[in-house]
């Protein structure tokens, strides 16, 4: 039973509705229609007996105790079914059965009432017959049930079969409407299921939802569009992994083969085995950046740390570039502690490729500051620097991409293994961004991060 339930599509479930509400209706309406038709045909006969008994009645007189009858009774008085008991001695009695005669000689002398032959599917209805307040005699009125109940019986097979007419009609048509109905929704999701394995970027396109089927195009819309954003980043994650991965592992490879030719004493051994950690650490980094990206993505909790300790560790990370380049690094801190809702070691991830970016473009100075915004923590990178172009300040986020002026502030350069593109990542996936924006000085960048406040925020902090 339950495996023949789980195999009854919406469709089936619809029509089996539609036709099991429309049934009950009908049985309740037929059922209805009779009662009140029997009911109607019951006052009918009576009606008619009691009319017949009136007749009667009227036409009857009495005469010193003795009833007395027409003299002249018309002919539909003699077909008529009626008695006139005299006492319980019958003074007409009509053509009839012997068990209707039997029945109202039974009710003569009797009290005013109905009685059902049931035999002879015959209604009978006795009153007294009374003068001065003395009963002399009753009259008993018949009429033959048979019109009635052969209506009865034609009303309810009638009634049966306009129902189960009425039944199959709306079967037929709630199965076409139903089908007609569902058949754009399994259209739809065929075509939503084709699209989902070849072509992402397809959609329905039916505008804003109006009624139940533009609301179900909206909603697989939205479900093609976070497949194609799952698809998309894991697109970019690999390119990301091969493109920040190359230039590492080249120089691993490049230094290992020099070192199997041409070295030939410790010095130069030793630089080459410095090289090669280098390129392994930076390696390393790499991964452990776009793992934590992939984690971030993934995992909707929001941990909280110390947004000053992460940028004292980002500023750290950066010394010795800043060293070789020669590029003083000020941090700028508030007076308050500020919690960041995000993990300390992906903030630090964040703000490192911003800092390695100014240490390389920065002509003498950058400056890391750390200020409480409106519900978010905002850390500012700034360089004196060539700067970004306005043109340049989204392309520059894309992997691989860099400014097309010399000596412009752009993605880290070959080698560094983060970029841009990644710190950008690395924000969004923790709930926040990373831009660049206009500054007059040189190079600018401000990422915002969700905060976790520890205290509520006071004015002028």
């Amino acid at each position: 039973m339950n495996m023949r339930r789980a195999t009854i599509g919406l469709g089936g479930r619809l029509r089996m509705s539609a036709v099991g509400g429309v049934a009950a209706v009908l049985a309740a309406l037929t059922v209805g229609f009779n009662l009140v038709l029997d009911a109607r045909l019951e006052h009918d006969a009576n009606n008619v007996v009691e009319s017949r008994a009136a007749a009667e009645l009227s036409a009857l007189r009495v005469a010193h105790g003795r009833i007395v009858l027409p003299e002249a009774p018309d002919e539909s008085a003699l077909d008529s079914q009626v008695w006139v008991f005299e006492g319980r001695r019958a003074l007409e009695r009509p053509r009839s059965s012997a068990a209707t005669d039997s029945a109202a000689a039974a009710l003569a002398g009797g009290p005013r009432r109905m009685l059902d032959v049931r035999g002879a599917q015959t209604r009978l209805y006795a009153v007294p017959v009374a003068a001065n307040g003395t009963r002399v005699g009753t009259v008993v009125a018949g009429a033959s049930l048979r019109p009635y109940e052969q209506t009865e019986r034609t009303a309810l097979i009638a009634s049966l079969v306009v129902a189960a007419a009425a039944l199959a009609a709306v079967a037929a048509a709630a199965g076409w409407l139903i089908s007609h109905a569902l058949r754009p929704v399994a259209r739809m999701t065929a075509q939503a299921a084709e699209w989902s394995e070849r072509d992402l970027g397809r959609r329905f396109d039916l505008g804003p939802p109006r009624d139940e089927m533009t609301q179900l195009a909206a909603t697989l819309d939205g479900l093609l569009d976070r497949l194609a954003a799952s698809l998309r980043r894991e697109q970019r994650f690999s390119a990301e992994l091969s493109h920040e991965l190359r230039t590492p592992l080249a120089g691993v490879i490049a230094e290992a083969q020099y070192a199997l030719r041409h070295v030939h004493d410790e010095h130069e051994l030793r630089t080459g085995f410095e090289q090669v950690l280098q390129s392994a650490t930076q390696m390393n980094r790499t991964l452990e950046t776009l793992l934590a990206a992939a984690r971030a993505e993934l995992d909707d909790r929001r941990a909280a740390s110390d947004a000053v300790a992460a940028a004292r560790a980002a500023t750290e990370a950066c010394a010795v570039l800043a060293a070789e380049h020669r590029v003083e690094v000020a941090l700028d801190v508030p007076p308050r502690p500020l919690r960041v809702a995000a993990e300390a070691d992906l903030v630090e991830r964040i703000l490192v490729p911003l800092l390695e970016n100014a240490c390389r473009y920065g002509r003498s100075s950058a400056r890391l500051s750390v200020r409480r915004g409106d519900g978010s923590v905002v850390f500012t990178v700034e360089d004196d620097g060539p700067g970004v172009a306005e043109d340049e300040r989204d392309a520059i986020f894309e992997p691989g991409r860099r400014g097309s002026a010399p000596g412009l502030t752009a993605v880290a350069t070959p080698g560094a293994g983060l970029g841009l593109a990644l710190s950008r990542r690395l924000a969004r996936a923790a709930g926040g961004d990373v831009r660049a924006v206009d500054s007059e000085d040189g190079g600018c960048f401000i990422v915002r991060l969700p905060a976790a406040w520890s205290e509520p925020a006071r004015s002028g902090d």
